[in-house]
């Protein structure tokens, strides 16, 4: 299974960036991995709903680039549905036998994905009720895919 994770904004901080490729590294011996970034916007000046929606939808912009007709895309998002991780791991296996051969996962940047992105989705999926920043998600979703090609390949789950 081919696997694009597609991000917003770099990340800075070198301890966020070395747990990443360390999880990016573990995975690429169950798929082919990639990790993609596309710039995020300034804060705008005024915070105002519709200055955000058009930030949204810059970034979206981006981010929609990169994504092919045949894609499977999946928006992490806090509205999404939430699966334990051995859940998860079947998810991912029946989209597999399905036929899905390449996924995309996709994290929004600080004031979260554009509407355009969410509507090119398939499904949404959530880690959390809680609201993470999007670098530390970025860590959390490496582990969890991680561990969940253990799973679905047969090998020790640590709990």
């Amino acid at each position: 299974m081919y696997i694009t994770l597609l991000c917003v904004g770099k990340i800075k901080e070198k301890y966020w960036q070395d747990a990443i490729a360390e999880y990016a590294k573990r995975l690429r011996s169950y798929h082919q991995f990639q990790i993609i970034t596309v710039a995020d916007e300034k804060d705008p000046a005024q915070e105002s709903d519709k200055a955000l929606a058009q930030l949204k939808e810059r970034e979206g912009e981006r981010l929609l680039k990169h994504i092919r007709d045949d894609d499977y895309v999946v928006a992490l998002e806090i509205s999404g549905k939430a699966y334990d991780t051995l859940a998860l791991a079947d998810w991912l296996q029946r989209l597999d036998a399905q036929g899905h051969s390449h996924l995309v996962f996709v994290i929004g940047g600080s004031y979260g994905l554009a509407d355009s992105v969410c509507a090119r989705s398939n499904a949404a999926l959530s880690f959390s009720k809680l609201t993470f920043p999007h670098q530390l998600m970025r860590v959390i979703f490496c582990e969890q895919l991680y561990r969940t090609a253990r799973i679905n390949s047969g090998q020790k789950y640590h709990k």
